[in-house]
């Protein structure tokens, strides 16, 4: 599913006009980026946790020039699914058929 299809889905089941539905998710990821980067996270219950992980400080490889680089510690961003958002997704049977059917066009 894309944004668009997402954004055509809620409008048909509030009868809210698409415009104001893009608006709003718009506003909503853009609050997301700002408060992680704050430093704050976002924890909306039954649904998950916006949080940010501190990435340890390591040494990766160019591999054209085949040289050592220091890659120096970060803050990624990640989503933790609440407990009743994973029983769900677990509970429901259309995940695995989607996934297998994903595995059967790659080959």
């Amino acid at each position: 599913m894309r944004k668009a299809d997402l954004i055509n889905q809620i409008s048909e089941k509030t009868g809210i006009p698409k415009v104001d539905v893009l608006v709003t998710l718009e506003t909503m990821f853009k609050e997301v980026k700002h408060s992680l980067a704050n430093g704050e996270n976002i924890y909306i219950r039954g649904f998950g946790s916006f949080i940010t992980k501190k990435r340890a400080a390591k040494i990766g490889r160019n591999i054209k020039k085949n040289i050592a680089v220091q890659i120096p510690e970060h803050f990624i961003p990640a989503f933790k699914p609440a407990k009743e958002f994973m029983q769900e997704i677990k509970a429901s049977p259309n995940v695995k058929e989607s996934n297998e059917k994903l595995e059967d066009s790659e080959e």
